[in-house]
This record gives structure tokens, C-alpha cells and sequence, in this order.
């Protein structure tokens, strides 16, 4: 009781004190969020719901929406293989060179997109090291599907591996290698012991590498040429149809990419309410 009486005048903060940080946090939200999703909507719909839908059906953007599909399609499943490798042999076992390789992991998140890009121009595109031999053998990098998939592949590395390295680290080793002292496969050891521990964790990385897939700029308009109806993303659509005035369209479009992170948005919140204990181990 002492301790309660003792704790309650700290937290006792002026009615003004707590109205203006509840103000202030509510205007910065209707600020910054409320306010850009309301305009991306408003002017979406600026000419109608027929013109919207006229937007969204024009050829170009139907390719843009099939490519950051196939994009998304191929690099997370990729990067979920990757971040769950690394996860298990950074979380699971010692071994030298194990800060570097938590560093080379941490990489994307300090270098720039664009930067990223141009490594990729520069190593695979036609004036690059690898240029004279792919176009000898008729190998197609940058400017095309592999580029885009290269460099999404980098920019969101490290978002799976991030969730799960903590959180196999905390949990340890001990009932892998008791299932192994029982005669256990590998294999059957991650299905049966490790997967299941981790599953939430990495439905969560899985959410967030998609979200960033598909929302990319930086480094896939670097390695894309921007080619109408062929490499060109959903961001990159918008950008054109923004430069070109096409307020309409362009705005339909990033309606959907605006669609995609409320999704993302209520999923997250979702994952983090119904699993917040075992997702906290990854934010230590």
C-alpha cells in the first residue's frame, strides 16, 4: 500500500500536461496519416468511381500491377528461406564471424536504395562487369524481372531474419538436441520443434518484407530503365502518371499501394496483440 501511495504522485500529471500530449498526439496523427490517406482517396475518386476503375484497367498499370506481384512473389519467399538459415545458424550456434555476419544482414537498412541500385547497374548492367558476357549469352538482368527481384531482394534482406534472430537466440537449443539424441532428422526436428516456435515471428517478418516489396522506389527504379507496360512497379507508376499531371490515375493508383499498408497496418496490429509476448523477444 505504502509503495502504491508513494508511486501515485509521480504519475500524477496536470490535466493540462496530459491534454496537450493527447492533442498533440492525435493532431500528429490526423497529420501525417489521416489526413495523406483521406487525400489519396479524395482524389482517386476526384472524377467519379467509373473514372477510377478506367484508371486502374489502363494497360500500363495492369503491367505494373503484374510485375510488383511476380516481384513480391519471388523475393519474399526467397528472403523468408534466407531469414529463417540465418536466423537458425545465428540463434542455434557459435561460431567465429558471427557479429559479421549479423552486420552484412543489418547492411540494407544503412545504405541507401538508390545506392543499392547502382551497385546492381554497375555489376549486371550492359556496361558493367558481368555486361559483356550476359549479353553474350543473351542474359537479360537490369532493365528486367532479375534486376527488380536483385534489388527488392537486398532492400528487404533483412526484415525476416531481424524477427526470428532474437527470438531462436532467447528460446536456445535444448529441445532441438534432445530430438536429436532421440533420433530425430533434421527435417523433422524443424517441422515438429522449431517452426512451430517461431511461426508467429515469422508470419510478422514475412508481413512486413511484403509490405516493403511491393512499396520499393529506390533501388528498383534504378535498375528498371522505367520502361512503359514492362518494368515499371506500382510506385514507379505513380510517379510517371504524377509527372505527366495525370492526377486522377495517378492517385487511383497509389490508392492501391495506400490499400496494401492498412492491410499490412491491421494485420501487424493484429499479430502484435494476439502474440505479444513471443513477438516482444524480438524487439530485445
Amino acid at each position: 500500500m505504502s509503495e502504491a501511495r508513494r508511486e501515485r504522485p509521480a504519475l500524477r500529471d496536470p490535466r493540462w500536461a496530459r491534454a496537450a500530449i493527447f492533442i498533440g498526439g492525435i493532431g500528429f496523427l490526423v497529420l501525417f496519416v489521416v489526413l495523406p490517406m483521406t487525400t489519396v482517396a479524395v482524389e482517386a475518386l476526384a472524377k467519379g468511381v467509373p473514372a477510377y476503375f478506367k484508371s486502374l484497367q489502363d494497360p500500363d498499370t495492369q503491367s505494373a500491377i503484374r510485375m510488383t506481384l511476380s516481384v513480391a512473389a519471388i523475393s519474399v519467399p526467397l528472403n523468408l528461406i534466407f531469414g529463417v538459415a540465418a536466423a537458425w545458424t545465428i540463434g542455434k550456434f557459435d561460431f567465429k564471424g558471427k557479429t559479421v555476419l549479423l552486420s552484412l544482414i543489418d547492411l540494407p537498412f544503412s545504405v541507401s536504395p538508390v545506392i543499392a541500385g547502382m551497385v546492381f547497374l554497375l555489376v549486371f548492367g550492359l556496361q558493367g562487369w558481368f555486361g559483356p558476357w550476359l549479353r553474350e549469352h543473351h542474359i537479360k538482368i537490369v532493365f528486367a524481372l532479375p534486376g527488380l527481384v536483385l534489388a527488392t531482394m537486398f532492400v528487404t534482406l533483412p526484415f525476416v531474419a531481424r524477427e526470428l534472430i532474437p527470438l531462436m537466440q532467447e528460446q536456445g537449443s535444448d529441445e532441438e538436441e534432445a530430438a536429436r539424441m532421440l533420433g530425430a532428422s533434421g527435417f523433422r526436428i524443424f517441422w515438429s520443434i522449431t517452426l512451430p516456435n517461431i511461426k508467429w515471428a515469422l508470419l510478422y517478418g514475412v508481413l512486413l518484407c511484403n509490405a516493403r516489396a511491393m512499396g520499393e522506389f529506390g533501388a528498383v527504379s534504378v535498375v528498371s530503365g522505367h520502361i512503359r507496360g514492362l518494368t515499371n512497379t506500382l510506385p514507379l507508376q505513380v510517379d510517371i502518371l504524377y509527372n505527366e499531371y495525370n492526377m486522377v490515375a495517378a492517385f487511383s493508383v497509389a490508392s492501391l499501394l495506400a490499400g496494401l499498408a492498412l492491410i499490412t497496418l491491421v494485420l501487424k496490429s493484429f499479430l502484435e496483440w494476439r502474440f505479444a509476448d513471443q513477438l516482444a523477444l524480438t524487439r530485445r
